[in-house]
């Protein structure tokens, strides 16, 4: 049988120990992988592409489980009322290739990437860090404050967004969480200009500046989230050629990521590196840090590790049988059809 998690079971499972905790336990899980990352097979996304979305498919395994996501992006989703990003994950024993796990992942693929973000710059951002600007206020920016929150102590965010319902829901969910200070800001200049971290996390299909070189200060470390298929940048040129630069996966960010603008040659080092400490991360006080983040699929391949091991514990979803389980295993045709 095949553990089935839907939405209320997520729902469930992530309220035993609320978002925070959650985020909290996923950076762990997706560190512990990122240090074992040779174990895996790795190979950027299949993705599909239209003029208006992508939808991929994201798999990776290690020598006992292969994991793998379905994802979309649509951002043109948003104005039917419908999301723009939607996936659903499996997980399934190596030496079998029996699914023991098919998951919603759409709550997942953002508490997830929330815990890539907090990971990338619990080893890349200043220590003394404090405080972050939001850039793009929909549906990741919720999880994204209370990831850094949570993991990384920063206290005060500046909040931009060109629609402004958008920055007054983020406030609204945000606003009674202790220790979290919210600020409004009209401009990405005044959200940026108090910033130890900035974090872009914008839905528009384009080759935007969202940042520009004369707003990013000495010292501060970027997250650049929103820029994640080809076509669909966030940062000027100009910055990443003056930045220490990391990513998660080389060949899948020269697709997708901020590196889509750089020559083929452009330098940049891989996290897990620096996790291992084979690769140094920032080098002063300072360097501008860049963590091109566009999701890879050995942060998903954590993601289900955790919801399958809480699910196993506190006996979430229900079995499902999604595999025949016939008497003789070379009689398939016997499950479609009755005797007289």
């Amino acid at each position: 049988m095949t553990r089935f998690v839907d939405i209320e079971d997520m729902r469930q499972l992530v309220s035993l120990s609320g978002v925070a905790k959650f985020i909290s336990q996923l950076v762990d899980y997706i560190e512990h992988d990122f240090r074992r990352w040779p174990e895996f097979d790795k190979t950027p996304r299949i993705a599909s592409h239209s003029d208006i979305g992508v939808i991929e498919l994201m798999p990776t395994a290690d020598a006992e489980l292969y994991g793998f996501k379905y994802v979309n992006g649509h951002p043109q989703n948003a104005f039917h009322n419908q999301l723009t990003v939607m996936a659903f994950g499996a997980l399934a024993k190596t030496a079998t290739g029996y699914p023991v796990l098919l998951s919603e992942f759409t709550l997942a693929t953002a508490l997830r990437t929330a815990a890539t973000s907090v990971l990338g710059a619990k080893y890349l951002m200043r220590k003394d860090a404090r405080q972050m600007a939001v850039i793009g206020n929909g549906a990741q920016s919720e999880f994204q404050i209370i990831g850094f929150h949570e993991v990384l102590g920063l206290t005060d965010f500046w909040l931009y967004d060109v629609d402004s319902a958008a920055t007054e829901k983020l406030m609204g969910n945000l606003n009674a969480c202790h220790g979290i200070r919210l600020h409004f800001c009209r401009s990405v200049e005044e959200a940026v200009a108090q910033a130890d971290v900035i974090t872009t996390i914008t839905a528009d299909k384009t080759n935007a500046t969202i940042i520009s070189s004369a707003q990013v200060k000495p010292g501060v470390h970027l997250n650049a989230v929103g820029g994640d298929c080809p076509g669909k940048t966030e940062l000027a040129a100009d910055i990443l050629h003056h930045a220490e630069v990391y990513v998660e996966f080389t060949p899948q960010s020269r697709i997708e990521g901020e590196i889509q603008q750089m020559p083929a040659d452009f330098a940049v080092t891989e996290l897990w590196e620096v996790i291992n400490g084979t690769r140094p991360g920032r080098s002063s006080v300072a360097a501008v840090t860049v963590f091109d983040s566009v999701g890879f699929a050995i942060e998903d391949f954590s993601a289900l590790r955790l919801i399958n091991d809480i699910a196993t514990r506190h006996n979430i979803g229900r079995d499902i049988a999604l595999v025949p389980s016939p008497k003789n295993p070379r009689d398939l045709y016997s499950l479609l059809v009755r005797p007289e």
